[in-house]
């Protein structure tokens, strides 16, 4: 008999967090049913962000799922709050995955001669093709430093694939700020970027 309430069993964004919160607790039952929700919100995420891969990426839908699925799991140091910091989370081990497999493939090629991918006049949610998810990442480091917020929202909007009323829940803070910490965020990358791709 299941005792859990019926909103978590109902694959709505609560479920999530209680089925987060049950397995955090020790509910070995949570996770299994966990495991397809965080399934979806998985591959809805992944699948924006591939949009946005120039041609050169090796990875799939299902590939960028499984392998940010299998660090999340493996992160039993986790203290799942809710849906939104599972999306926080997610979005940070993604770009982590992304991250690695382009310096992996940089470093193969040793520079390779490949030409330098432009970065469009603005940067956009992860559907914009062409641009260099190293180059950003590096970028989102710096401006970690002089203004956290602006940084996480990039990498929960680019990285994480996530909306702007997704990453004000993840941060706490309202729809209109995001908007404005993206504008900013966007501008000050382009700055910092499109030198390097000229």
């Amino acid at each position: 008999m299941n005792d859990r309430p019926e909103s978590v069993a109902s694959g709505t964004p609560d479920s999530v967090t209680g089925l987060l919160l049950a397995w955090r607790q020790g509910d070995q039952s949570a996770l299994e049913a966990l495991i397809p929700l965080v399934y979806a919100e998985l591959r809805r995420v992944a699948h924006r962000q591939l949009q946005g891969e120039h041609s050169g990426h090796t990875f799939q839908t299902a590939d960028l799922v499984h392998e940010t699925y299998l660090r999340l799991v493996e992160s039993s140091r986790v203290n799942w709050q809710n849906r939104a910091h599972f999306l926080a989370v997610a979005a940070r081990t993604m770009r982590r995955v992304l991250v690695d497999a382009a310096r992996a493939r940089q470093s193969l090629k040793r520079g390779g001669g490949e030409p330098p991918i432009p970065l469009n006049t603005e940067l956009t949610v992860a559907g914009s093709p062409n641009v260099d998810v190293v180059a950003i990442s590096d970028a989102l480091d710096v401006l970690a430093r002089a203004d956290p917020r602006r940084s996480r929202v990039v990498e929960l909007r680019f990285f994480g694939g996530l909306t702007v009323e997704e990453t004000a829940e993840v941060l706490g803070v309202s729809a209109e700020t995001v908007n404005r910490d993206w504008k900013v965020a966007r501008a000050w990358l382009h700055s910092q970027l499109a030198p390097a791709t000229r």
